[in-house]
């Protein structure tokens, strides 16, 4: 083991000098929130990837294989179809309204700050939440490595993240992101998934000893496929963190097409997931969980050193999704939240002043979720409750300002309110884990957004013409602090 030990060392040590480098190029607000926007294709689409293939995507997502078979695919596949939707239909758009959240796109549709506050602290919900379970994460991968007790390995784990985040913002992310992809993409792909196969016997065998269910594409049933749909295809098209790294990219181009090969990457990783996860159910049938196949498959079946390697990755997947989380949550949470209950309206007088702002509140936020990490009980019902409201309160409000000229700031407003209210009663009358939520959250979601904004005056002309002004990418960037809205 002292060589898988060495591994994951330099791999760690690694991240941290990234992180150091990383700082040195963040020196303004740009820089360090959205990497100057100025990533080129490859840097692009492995980032891209790095952030949307987390720990449930490689963990979780062999452990579905191990349950399902097959059709354990469909948790990561519903996920490399949002982002393809986003790249192909929405990231030019995005790409060019040259801002840093997803509130401040709502303000410049709509006009004014009064849809901002509200999405914003939705926003910042679902991106603190998915920062906690990528966070909890670590406790599972270091207890495999070093049989290391659960806090130590949360604030192990999670003070790497804060450190390199903290120091660089998204130029550190973005460098440690690329390095992670190359990871992941060596150990997940061209060591385990082989590995893995070959022990099980091959196909051929692993046809012969399960169930045929095993190998049925929709074995994991329609309902099951629909709700990924709703809330990991359609949390792709809206969530903060996947927002963020398209600001990153150097053009509409870049986004739309390392988008693309990006979300194509994720369906090749969610097939070999599935079958990883097939594999380990011919070699180890009796697992207490489905969740422990990733950890027992690579502790019992690899070499040493690919086994460092794998482990490597799994720590890479965690790392990427927890440091793009955090830097988003910290963005909302300053800019979105802070900035505007502060009231202020005009920038401050240097960038280097919003670099120490918002690398304070990478900090700050990283801190509050290694302390949530830490405390929590149930990951799933946690992240549940953020995705819900997540899709329920926002997606109707964000894709209608994109495709719907008719919506109105009201419309926006009653959407969020009456879709997030839904969510939060169906989920106490129906269980946090039920579908209802989702599904008529949504649904009212829409109904109030539709009936409202045709029942209010349409949007001002003006606002509507600097809109499109943006949208062709024909206006600067927004100022660095929310402008109030007009009385």
């Amino acid at each position: 083991m002292a060589v898988d030990y060495l591994v994951i060392v330099i791999y760690l040590a690694g991240m941290l000098a990234m992180g150091w480098w990383g700082m040195r190029r963040a020196r303004s607000k740009s820089e360090f929130l959205v990497a100057g926007r100025r990533l080129g294709p490859a840097m692009y689409s492995g980032t891209m990837a790095a952030i949307v293939l987390g720990g449930a995507s490689t963990i979780g997502g062999v452990g579905l294989g191990y349950q399902y078979g097959l059709s354990g695919a469909w948790m990561v596949f519903t996920i490399g179809l949002g982002l393809l939707a986003l790249s192909v239909f929405f990231s030019a758009r995005i790409a060019r309204l040259k801002v840093y959240t997803v509130s401040e796109m709502l303000d410049l549709r709509y006009g004014g700050g009064r849809a901002g506050i509200i999405s914003g602290v939705v926003m910042w919900a679902y991106t603190l939440m998915l920062a906690v379970t990528s966070t909890i994460a670590y406790a599972t991968i270091f207890d495999v490595l070093f049989d290391m007790n659960r806090t130590l390995a949360i604030v192990l784990g999670g003070s790497i993240v804060v450190a390199y985040s903290t120091l660089g913002g998204m130029w550190s992310i973005t460098l440690t992101d690329m390095v992670q992809f190359v990871v992941k993409t060596i150990g997940v792909l061209l060591l385990l998934l082989p590995i893995a196969v070959v022990k099980a016997g091959g196909f051929g065998e692993m046809k012969a000893q399960l169930p045929s269910g095993y190998f049925d594409p929709l074995g994991i049933g329609g309902e099951t496929i629909f709700t990924y749909v709703l809330i990991y295809t359609f949390g792709m098209l809206i969530g903060q963190d996947i927002w963020q790294r398209v600001f990153t990219a150097r053009s509409d181009r870049t986004a739309k097409w390392g988008g693309t090969v990006a979300g194509t990457y994720c369906l090749a990783y969610a097939l070999a997931g599935a079958v990883i996860g097939t594999a380990a159910k011919v070699l180890y049938p009796k697992l207490g969980s489905a969740d422990d196949a990733f950890a027992t498959i690579v502790k019992e079946e690899l070499p040493v050193g690919v086994r460092g390697l794998v482990l490597a990755a799994a720590l890479a997947a965690v790392m990427s999704t927890s440091s793009g989380a955090l830097i988003a949550c910290a963005t909302v949470a300053n800019n979105d939240i802070w900035s505007r209950l502060r009231g202020l309206g005009k920038a401050p007088s240097a960038d280097h002043d919003e670099v120490r702002g918002n690398r304070a509140f990478i900090l700050l936020m990283g801190l509050a979720v290694i302390g949530t990490a830490i405390a929590i009980d149930n990951v799933v019902e946690a992240l549940t409750v953020a995705y819900n409201l997540l899709v329920g309160g926002l997606l109707v409000p964000i894709l209608g300002g994109l495709v719907w000229k008719r919506g109105t700031v009201y419309g926006a407003l009653a959407s969020v309110v009456v879709g997030g209210l839904a969510v939060i009663v169906l989920m106490a009358t129906h269980g946090i884990l039920a579908n209802e939520p989702v599904y008529y959250g949504l649904l009212a979601s829409l109904a109030a957004y539709l009936a409202v904004s045709l029942a209010t005056p349409a949007t001002d002309a003006a606002v509507l013409a600097a809109w499109r002004e943006r949208l062709a990418g024909r206006s600067p960037e927004l100022p660095s602090e929310p402008v109030p809205a007009p009385q």
